[in-house]
C-alpha cells in the first residue's frame, strides 16, 4: 500500500508526553475490495488504545494501584500527579474502566485458557469478587486452583446470582475438561449461581473463610473476657495521682512503672483468633499481680 499521508498523535506516558508521527497508508488499486481504506501503523497499538490520550503504561499503573494496593480514585489521582502525569479524577475513573476491559479481554482468550489446562485432566474453580471501594463496580474473578491461573475477570455492577451465572457458563463452555469442584467464600448469591450453572459440581468453602467462621465463637468469648478484665483495673490514673503525692522518689518510680505496665497491657490488641487479645491481657495482668505479691512479701 502507498503512504497516503502522515498524522501526528501525542500520548501522555509515565515518562512524559510522546509525539508519534504516523504514516497512514491506503490501497491505490480500484479493483481491491479494501480500496481507499486507511491503515494506521501496527506499532501504534503498543503505545495507547485507539483515540486515547494516555499510554498503556499509565493504564497499567492505575490498575495496579487499584487492585493490588487497594487505592481509591483520589489516591491514584495524587500518585499520578506526583509522577508528573496531568490528569483529572474523572479521567482516572475512565482509565480504570479501560483497565478492566483489557483484563477481561486477556482473561477470555480461548487459546490462553487451552494452554493452561492442556496438561490437566480436570479443573477446580475458585470464584470471588473484589470491590476496592464501596458503591463501585465489583471485579469478579474466576481462577483455576490447580494451575493458579485466572480464567475470567469481569467487572459487574451487581453481585446477584443472575449476573454470576453467565460468568460460570462462559468458563464452562471454554473448558475441554470436567470441572471437579468450585471453591468460594459461601456467599449466598455465589451458592445459587453455582447450583444453577454447575448443578452436578461439588461446591466447597475455602479454608480461610471456613476457619474464620469457626473462630467467631472463640473471638466473641475472648472479646467478652477482655471487656470484663478491663473493668477490674479501671481508675489506674486516679490511683497513680493519689499514691505518688505521698511517696518518695524511689517509691514513686516503682509505682509509675507498675501503672505504665497496666496501661500498656490494656491498650495492646492482638490478632484473633491465633493471638487472642483477652488471653494476652490476662497473662500480662497476672504477671503484674504476681510481681506485686512478691513485693508485698519482701516488705520494706
Amino acid at each position: 500500500m502507498w503512504n497516503k499521508y502522515d498524522n501526528v498523535r501525542r500520548v501522555r506516558t509515565l515518562e512524559g508526553v510522546v509525539q508519534l508521527r504516523l504514516k497512514v497508508r491506503r490501497c491505490a488499486t480500484p479493483e481491491c475490495e479494501r480500496y481507499g481504506q486507511p491503515y494506521r501503523p501496527e506499532a501504534e497499538g503498543k503505545w495507547a488504545l485507539p483515540q486515547h490520550e494516555f499510554g498503556l503504561d499509565v493504564i497499567a499503573l492505575v490498575g495496579g494501584l487499584r487492585y493490588q494496593e487497594h487505592r481509591s480514585v483520589a489516591q491514584i489521582h495524587q500518585v499520578l500527579q506526583a509522577r508528573g502525569v496531568s490528569v483529572s479524577e474523572r479521567t482516572v475513573s475512565n482509565l480504570l474502566a479501560r483497565y478492566d476491559e483489557l483484563v477481561s479481554l486477556e482473561m477470555g482468550n480461548i487459546e490462553r485458557i487451552g494452554n493452561i489446562i492442556a496438561q490437566q485432566s480436570q479443573v477446580i474453580l475458585a470464584i470471588d469478587g473484589l470491590q476496592p471501594q464501596v458503591g463501585h463496580e465489583v471485579l469478579w474473578v474466576i481462577r483455576e486452583v490447580i494451575s493458579g491461573e485466572i480464567l475470567l475477570a469481569r467487572p459487574l455492577l451487581s453481585s446477584s446470582s443472575a449476573d454470576l451465572v453467565p460468568l460460570l457458563v462462559e468458563v464452562r463452555q471454554k473448558l475441554d475438561v470436567p470441572i471437579a469442584g468450585v471453591v468460594s467464600d459461601g456467599q449466598v448469591s455465589i451458592r445459587k449461581a453455582v447450583d444453577t450453572a454447575l448443578p452436578e459440581t461439588a461446591h466447597g468453602l475455602c479454608h480461610f473463610h471456613y476457619l474464620r467462621e469457626a473462630a467467631k465463637p472463640i473471638y466473641e468469648a475472648d472479646r467478652h473476657a477482655k471487656k470484663e478484665l478491663k473493668k477490674r483495673v479501671r481508675g489506674v490514673r486516679k490511683l497513680e495521682r493519689e499514691t505518688c503525692k505521698e511517696a518518695d522518689d524511689a517509691c514513686k518510680e516503682v509505682l509509675e512503672g507498675y501503672c505504665q505496665a497496666v496501661r500498656a497491657a490494656l491498650t495492646d490488641d492482638g490478632y484473633p483468633p491465633l493471638d487472642a487479645a483477652g488471653l494476652t491481657l490476662h497473662q500480662r495482668l497476672s504477671a503484674i499481680d504476681h510481681s506485686l505479691e512478691r513485693v508485698d512479701k519482701k516488705g520494706g
